[in-house]
């Protein structure tokens, strides 16, 4: 579980995060979601420990980190996994060399230990007999299976995704939507994801907050997110043309209540 409390960051005069505070739920899928410019990079950078919070706390199982000593933010960091947007693998090493870098930068594993570990998670991400390919022979969403495969490597407690969907086709995008709800379930991690992509919001928003303008405007589920009528929901939910009745409606509606109480 990860909590924070009253979250804030500004970079110069702009305040990018104002006083965000929820908790990201362990063995379940915790999506940020809003707008370009809402905040969303920013706080899962935060969470990573690449920003420094001006304010608030956040805390790793009861860890809180600002009160860490440098060899605890260390461990801390060797406990995360990160899945990033464009997959970020290394086009001159091999898929194998790909998934194992991580441990052969933190654990003192022997190879043979190491090789075992590198195939059981290929294989968990259905990319098993891949090894000596390189990524510029697979597919996006192939690359993006090993970037998940090198994200658990090490069997990490908090697994964080940006945009995880970037550049793949909606069934691609389903795909793996599912594998990272899987895994989360079965390595019983806090997963993190910030994404713009409704269909994983809808998919396996198990739960959700969303961002407006550096402050946490909503959280809930994917269920309550369509039932509900805050405005900026609606608006975000319902964007693209095809569901431009639906918003008009839901808004027509918002404002019936409004003016009624």
């Amino acid at each position: 579980m990860i909590e924070i409390k009253n979250i804030e960051k500004s970079f110069g005069e702009t305040k990018v995060l104002k006083g965000i505070s929820t908790i990201f739920e362990t063995g379940k899928t915790n999506l940020i979601i809003g707008r370009s410019g809402s905040g969303k990079t920013v706080l899962i950078k935060t969470l990573l420990g690449l920003n420094q919070p001006d304010s608030g706390s956040i805390s790793f199982d009861g860890r809180i980190y600002s009160e860490l000593s440098p060899d605890e933010k260390r461990t801390l960091r060797t406990e995360m996994g990160m899945v990033f947007q464009g997959s970020a693998l290394f086009d001159s090493m091999s898929v194998e060399d790909n998934v194992a870098f991580p441990l052969k930068m933190f654990t003192t594993k022997r190879t043979s230990e190491i090789k075992n570990r590198v195939n059981i998670v290929l294989d968990r991400v259905n990319l098993k007999d891949a090894n000596k390919k390189f990524p510029a022979e697979l597919s996006g969403g192939m690359q993006k299976r090993v970037a998940i495969a090198r994200a658990i490597v090490n069997n990490p407690k908090y697994l964080f995704c940006d945009e995880p969907n970037s550049g793949l086709d909606p069934e691609t995008s389903i795909v793996i939507d599912e594998l990272i709800q899987e895994i989360t379930r079965e390595y019983k991690m806090t997963t993190v994801i910030n994404t713009h992509d409704m269909n994983s919001v809808l998919q396996i928003g198990e739960k959700i907050i969303f961002l407006k303008n550096g402050y946490k405007e909503w959280e809930g589920n994917n269920e309550e997110i369509l039932e509900t009528r805050n405005r900026s929901i609606v608006e975000f939910v319902y964007s693209s043309e095809l569901f431009k009745k639906v918003r008009e409606n839901l808004l027509a509606e918002e404002d019936e209540e409004n003016n009624n109480n």
